[in-house]
C-alpha cells in the first residue's frame, strides 16, 4: 500500500508544522478537507523523514501503546503494539513485520515542513 492510497492522503504542498517543532520521532494527525491522516515525523539532525503512522503488521499506529517510538540507540522505530522494528532512514522492516513503513514525501521550506510533490 502506498501513502497515496489512503483516502485522507494530503495534497502536495499541504503544510504540516514548523521544522523547529519536531525532535526525535513524533506521531500526529494531519487534518485536511480529505480527513485525518496518520503521520509519523522524524528528525535526525537537519534531516527529516515522514511515514504513514501504521504498522504494516496490523495497521495499528506505531504509538498505539506509548509515544516512545525510537530505540535506545535512536536508529530504529518501534511499534509499541507488538515490537516490530523499522530503520529510521528507510522505513525498511528490520524485525517483526513482513514489509516496511510507507514513506511520505516531505520538504522543508522557509522553516515549514510540507507534503512534497511525488513527481
Amino acid at each position: 500500500m502506498s501513502w497515496t492510497d489512503y483516502a485522507s492522503a494530503p495534497a502536495p504542498g499541504t503544510p504540516i508544522c514548523a521544522a523547529s517543532d519536531i525532535e526525535g520521532a513524533q506521531a500526529l494527525s494531519l487534518t485536511t478537507e480529505r480527513g485525518s491522516f496518520p503521520l509519523l515525523l522524524l528528525r535526525a539532525g537537519d534531516t527529516f523523514r515522514a511515514y504513514v503512522n501504521a504498522c504494516p503488521h496490523q495497521y495499528l499506529p506505531l504509538n498505539y501503546r506509548s509515544d516512545r517510538l525510537l530505540s535506545a540507540d535512536g536508529t530504529k522505530l518501534m511499534c509499541t503494539a507488538h515490537g516490530a522494528q523499522f530503520d529510521i532512514h528507510s522505513g525498511e522492516a528490520l524485525q517483526g513485520a513482513d514489509c516496511g513503513l510507507d514513506a511520505v514525501p516531505i520538504e522543508v521550506r522557509d522553516g515549514q515542513i510540507r507534503i512534497a510533490s511525488t513527481g
